[in-house]
């Protein structure tokens, strides 16, 4: 098998997160059968969920790898508890929150799995980062990123400086 082209979306809201980031591409990164291809800046956005937790920190990596999609979903699980992520509340304060955005043309819907993700689309600090390391990105059944951006607005989306490769 050839190695698939994935994208992670990264999220957190609590401690150091640009540190956090940093470990996990490098986990990502020292997957097996993998290798960071690339990865965006970092971004601040407002909180979608419960009010008053701290602006998030996002970023997107880009990820070849010759891991199948659910081995894959449960790695980043992993790297998500090895940084302290704790499921309690939904869109409450996290460490840390690693999302499969796309594995490859691949569309995946079961119970553990939609891919693409779900709320890719409207979704301004998944869409930015993504752009940084693809920016001619067609994702399956949603036609061209650029579209999706010119579609979906940046409502408080911050590029923080640095963080960004790809």
């Amino acid at each position: 098998m050839d190695a698939v082209l994935t994208f992670i979306g990264m999220g957190g809201n609590l401690g150091d997160v640009p540190a956090r980031f940093e470990r996990a591409f490098q986990a990502l990164d020292a997957l097996p059968g993998s290798r960071l291809a690339g990865r965006s800046a970092l971004y601040r956005n407002a909180p979608l969920g419960p009010p008053g937790q701290p602006d998030y920190i996002n970023a997107v990596a880009a990820l070849e790898t010759l891991l199948e999609p659910h081995a894959l979903l449960l790695e980043l699980q992993r790297i998500e508890a090895v940084e302290g992520r704790v499921r309690e509340t939904r869109w409450g304060p996290r460490t840390l929150d690693l999302d499969l955005l796309l594995y490859g043309d691949r569309r995946i819907d079961d119970p553990q799995l939609t891919v693409p993700h779900r709320g890719l689309p409207e979704r301004a600090f998944v869409l930015y980062p993504l752009r940084d390391v693809a920016p001619e990105l067609v994702i399956p059944g949603l036609g061209a990123l650029q579209r999706l951006i010119e579609r979906c607005p940046s409502w408080r989306i911050e590029r923080l400086e640095g963080g960004g490769n790809g």
